[in-house]
Parts: structure tokens; C-alpha cells; sequence
């Protein structure tokens, strides 16, 4: 790779929305250019045997297996390419699987495109500097590697106004087990303890991430409800 080269980005989900919205992230940040778009393991594995790819930004769950699984063909092949898990698996069980399988990051959705910047300027310069040794120094290798996995100085919150904390929370009663069509705000709102408007201005921008849907069903009083479910 030359000084000059863009690295190359191959972006694996299954959600169509959520995917274009990467997609368009990799291609507004510099050096970087766009490999391909995907939603499932086999499509992945597919792209990885006939394209150049330096990156994969993967998405865990996927229609037909985990996306743990893209990244043991890629070890078991000797596969050199580097992978950025993007997702909202939270289960500790696969944070350590992706850990234990060589990911260069873990970024849990949803987030913002500085987020997300953030981690691909830091990949972008610890392969830069990998490019330029001519032989291993600990403390070279130190210092890349800091910079590539170091906390960001500052994540500002996904929209202005909202909370990253909060915006956990709202995710967190999303994905526990719910009433049958999903949760209203009110219902959110009572179990964190917040005000409704507060919780509908959260889930929809959970519904404009193409994180989570919305329905209507007919309440008690005849008038419809908005329901929210997790996708």
C-alpha cells in the first residue's frame, strides 16, 4: 500500500438503512474508499475471495449466522484484512469472541459519523505507520497500537440534545422482553423514569437509525398508539 492509497471498506449488515448510512460514512472520511456493501455471510465471504479489502465494518447479527463467523474463515485462510465490528450486541460473551479473534475495534451502535471517524482515522494511521517501518521497535509498536485502540477524547451524543447514556437506557427496555407489538413511549418513559415526549424524541431517532420500528395499534380509548419495537 502506498502513502496515497485509499484503504478499502467492505461494510456488512443486513439492515438496507443502515448499511447505506455506513456505506456514505466511509465515503465522505478520507482515505478510504468503498470495497462493497453486503448483508449476509455467505455475500461477505463471497466479496473477501475476489476483492482487495483492507477493513471490514461487520455487523454481528446477520440472516444466516453470526458475523463472528466471517472473521474465523478469515483467520483460518490467513486472511490479512482487519475487522470493525459494528453493532448492538452487547452480550459479553461476543464482545470476547471478537476480542479473542483479532477485531481492531468494537463500536456499538447507534453512533454518530464522528464516532465512527474517530476509529477510521486512527485505523488510517496505524497502517500508516506499520507502512513505514522497516522492522519492528517496541516503541513504535507501542505507540501505534495506543492510538488505535485509545479511548476517543470526547463522544459527543448521536443529535444534539440527546444523551448517549439515556439513549442505553431507551435501547436497553427496547431489546428486553416486551408486550407482544412492541412499547409505547409512555411505557418506556415509566421504566426509566422520564418524561414521554423525552422517550418518543429518543426512539425516534432509534426509528431514523433504522434501529428500531414503529406500529400503530388501536388503544383502549379507540384512538391509535405508537408501538416501538427493537429491528
Amino acid at each position: 500500500m502506498t502513502a496515497q492509497a485509499d484503504l478499502r471498506v467492505l461494510v456488512v449488515d443486513d439492515e438496507p438503512t443502515v448499511a447505506a448510512a455506513h456505506s456514505t460514512y466511509v465515503e465522505r472520511t478520507p482515505g478510504f474508499a468503498l470495497a462493497a456493501t453486503v448483508g449476509t455471510v455467505r455475500e461477505a465471504v463471497r466479496v473477501l475471495g475476489g476483492r482487495h479489502v483492507d477493513l471490514v465494518l461487520l455487523d454481528l447479527h446477520l440472516p444466516d449466522g453470526n458475523g463472528l463467523d466471517i472473521v474465523r474463515a478469515l483467520r483460518s485462510a490467513a486472511h490479512p484484512v482487519d475487522v470493525l465490528t459494528i453493532t448492538a450486541a452487547r452480550e459479553v460473551e461476543l464482545v470476547r469472541g471478537a476480542v479473542s479473534l483479532g477485531i481492531v475495534g468494537y463500536l456499538l451502535k447507534p453512533f454518530s459519523y464522528a464516532d465512527l471517524r474517530e476509529r477510521l482515522d486512527a485505523y488510517r494511521s496505524y497502517r500508516a505507520g506499520l507502512a513505514a517501518l522497516d522492522c519492528a521497535q517496541q516503541g513504535r509498536l507501542d505507540a501505534m497500537l495506543w492510538d488505535l485502540h485509545r479511548p476517543p477524547a470526547s463522544h459527543p451524543p448521536p443529535v444534539k440534545g440527546l444523551s448517549t447514556d439515556l439513549l442505553d437506557q431507551v435501547v436497553g427496555a427496547l431489546r428486553s422482553p416486551q408486550p407482544p407489538g412492541g412499547m409505547s413511549a409512555s411505557a418506556v418513559a415509566a421504566v426509566l423514569g422520564v418524561s414521554r415526549v423525552t422517550a418518543r424524541r429518543y426512539l425516534q431517532h432509534l426509528c431514523d437509525c433504522g434501529l428500531a420500528a414503529r406500529t400503530q395499534r388501536v388503544g383502549g380509548s379507540g384512538r391509535p398508539e405508537i408501538l416501538f419495537h427493537w429491528r
